[in-house]
């Protein structure tokens, strides 16, 4: 795809702070309906790249294109308005209040008179949790307290949150961390889920275990620049593994489990 048909592509970034240059030269696109893994290890400039892609941090060089269009005045509010959210590592939700509530928190359904449409918003938190997200579960009602719901259930509220004020590109932030192995798998199928609602996703995750299953291109940072982009169909899961450790001056032996790409 050329940059007119890509979601968001980021060309030739470069971030520095005082003398350290966190990014050099960075690419990165992200398409239509496209999943892309983010991976690095501490340091390598993740964070750094994401943060100016939602508007926090200013690029000291490059340049930043959303639908073919080069961004200008770029800030957290315009990445808003375009249709980019993120989903934190913290789910970033209220725990002491209901499900629905903290789907429409800061942007709750009012009337002409500005009442809440509680019984509308409790409706569509239902058909969203159902039907959009796939939770089964009669035991998912829209006045379940959040805080009483498992880790990876919540990671499904902040992901539909997203989905429902129709965001474009779901940026998630360690999902899967400090889950089980059943809440990770969970978490996962809600990925799987934003690519069926035809939106796209940075899938931002320190194992690439979980990656690699759900997403349709990795990208691996490594000191301030991409060090490999590959899609899925062109890469095993051995080979991207025995690259990353290649990167990391590291020597592969079969009994590793878990590749660290965090940061």
């Amino acid at each position: 795809m050329d940059d007119n048909t890509m979601l968001v592509s980021m060309q030739g970034i470069t971030k520095n702070f005082g003398t350290i240059e966190a990014l050099r030269g960075v690419d990165l696109d992200v398409g239509p309906n496209e999943i892309v893994g983010l991976l690095g290890d501490n340091g390598a400039g993740k964070s750094t790249l994401i943060k100016i892609l939602t508007g926090v941090h200013t690029p000291t060089e490059g340049e930043i294109y959303w639908k073919g269009q080069k961004l200008q005045n770029y800030d957290v509010s315009k990445a808003r308005k375009l249709g980019i959210e993120t989903v934190f590592q913290d789910r970033a939700l209220c725990e002491q209040h209901s499900i629905w509530r903290n789907i429409f928190m800061g942007r709750e359904l009012t009337n002409k008179l500005n009442f809440l449409k509680i019984r509308e918003m409790k409706k569509e938190t239902i058909q969203l949790m159902k039907h959009t997200m796939g939770f089964t579960s009669s035991a998912i009602q829209p006045d379940n307290v959040v805080g009483f719901m498992s880790g990876g259930e919540r990671q499904g509220v902040a992901i539909s949150r997203a989905l429902y004020f129709d965001s474009d590109l779901i940026i998630l932030d360690e999902p899967t961390t400090g889950l089980s192995l059943a809440e990770t798998q969970k978490v996962l199928g809600f990925i799987k889920r934003i690519k069926s609602e035809g939106k796209s996703a940075i899938f931002i995750s320190h194992n690439i275990y979980h990656v690699y299953p759900v997403v349709d291109r990795m990208v691996l940072i490594d000191r301030g620049e991409v060090a490999y982009n590959y899609r899925k169909d062109e890469i095993s899961l051995q080979d991207l593994i025995e690259k990353m450790y290649m990167v990391a001056g590291k020597e592969f032996t079969p009994d590793d489990e878990n590749v660290g790409a965090g940061g």
